[in-house]
């Protein structure tokens, strides 16, 4: 579930038009030779969240945006954006239920250049269909 999850996730952020129209990137991996502003998955984790009739999975992605800014608050809205992206993701999907999105934490970092990176970390939990 977690991988088909990813694939779902990816798809539905490179979809919304506005994220499409601001990013250079969405990808499940860092882009190897894309300018900045890109977004793609860092990491992901999952966890058994089985019940007594269906699999589940806890599944954890954290999703990392790069870009570039002067000032704390450059991406404010874009990350906005993608935050609401992510939180109207259909909870039902092919193979399996979403019971829950969480936001679970961000982290910002200024990097040299004007360079930002903040992470988004979200909890969904599963349950086979």
């Amino acid at each position: 579930m977690e991988i088909a999850l990813r694939a779902a996730l990816l798809s539905w952020l490179a979809a919304d038009a506005t994220l499409s129209g601001q990013l250079n990137a969405i990808t499940e991996e860092v882009p190897s030779r894309t300018s900045l502003p890109w977004l793609a998955i860092a990491a992901s984790a999952s966890a058994d969240w089985s019940c007594k009739t269906a699999a589940g999975r806890e599944v954890r992605v954290a999703l990392e945006l790069h870009c570039r800014g002067d000032t704390p608050d450059a991406a404010a809205a874009l990350v906005s954006a993608i935050e609401a992206r992510i939180e109207s993701l259909p909870r039902t999907q092919a193979d399996y239920s979403i019971t829950t999105i969480q936001f679970l934490r961000a982290r910002a970092e200024q990097r040299g250049e004007s360079r930002r990176a903040i992470l988004l970390e979200y909890r969904f939990r599963l349950i086979a269909a």
